[in-house]
């Protein structure tokens, strides 16, 4: 009965980590999607319209990490660039300044552009996008995250130690800032997460309630094969492609 009566995030918040069956695996399962990518034809890709796509990448990598999601979104026909800032450590200082840092290089990245962007960001980095979609004077056109764990506590990831190695201190979320983090921005949200997921809960991935604008579409696949996952590179181009004002749910993968 008190099973039952768990709210979904309450489910998402107890979720354990993935089993370490499928952390083993995530290396060579990467391997395997990054084969299946680059053998895959993308002829069915709807073409872009030209405006910017900024990517983020997960913790402990860099744009070389997110190269082969880029030149997948510029192939399209999107002018997009990772952010800038080399290796992802993670957050540093306050909080709320570091993200207006990161604010003024986004938009330093999009001077001269007269369309807003599309925040792309992989695991940690899709925290990111989520955040600085809901600052003020940030335009954004819409967020895509792959793989973020926004609705959970640093307990359901294996990341964990990978965060205390590179700032020195434990990884810990009040219950305020994981309310925020899993609060949506107020722009068209797509997070794409995956049960078969080696790093971090799936649960964790996606919204406890429906909404107008918010989705989360289940692809198959590793963590960390994610940015150049051919179901992942499918939903994203799909994503990409639709107009503003004009946002519809995605309809699905083809089994």
């Amino acid at each position: 009965m008190e099973h039952a009566q768990r709210t979904p995030a309450l489910r998402a918040r107890r979720a354990p980590r993935p089993p370490l069956s499928l952390l083993s695996t995530e290396a060579l399962r990467a391997a395997g999607e990054y084969v299946s990518h680059r053998l895959a034809s993308q002829a069915d890709h709807p073409k872009g319209d030209g405006h910017p796509v900024i990517i983020f990448p997960g913790l402990a990598s860099d744009g070389h990490a997110v190269a082969p999601l880029r030149s997948h979104c510029l192939r399209l026909g999107y002018a997009a660039m990772d952010w800038g800032r080399g290796w992802n450590t993670g957050p540093r200082g306050d909080v709320d300044a570091w993200l207006e840092s990161l604010a003024g290089d986004v938009r330093a990245l999009l001077d001269g552009f007269d369309e807003p962007p599309t925040l792309i960001g992989w695991s940690l980095g899709g925290i990111y996008a989520r955040e600085l979609a809901k600052l003020d004077g940030m335009d954004v056109r819409q967020v895509i995250t792959i793989g973020t764990p926004f609705n959970g506590t640093p307990a359901q990831t294996h990341a964990g130690w990978v965060y205390r190695v590179l700032s020195g201190k434990p990884a810990r979320l009040s219950r305020s800032l994981r309310q925020r983090l899993a609060t949506p921005p107020g722009v068209p949200t797509t997070s794409i997460y995956s049960r078969s997921d080696g790093v971090v809960a799936w649960q964790a991935c996606r919204h406890d309630r429906p909404a107008r604008h918010v989705e989360d579409v289940a692809v198959q696949g590793s963590h960390l094969g994610m940015g150049w996952n051919p179901q992942v590179l499918k939903v994203v181009a799909d994503r990409l492609a639709q107009r503003p004002g004009h946002w519809r749910p995605f309809k699905g993968l083809a089994s």
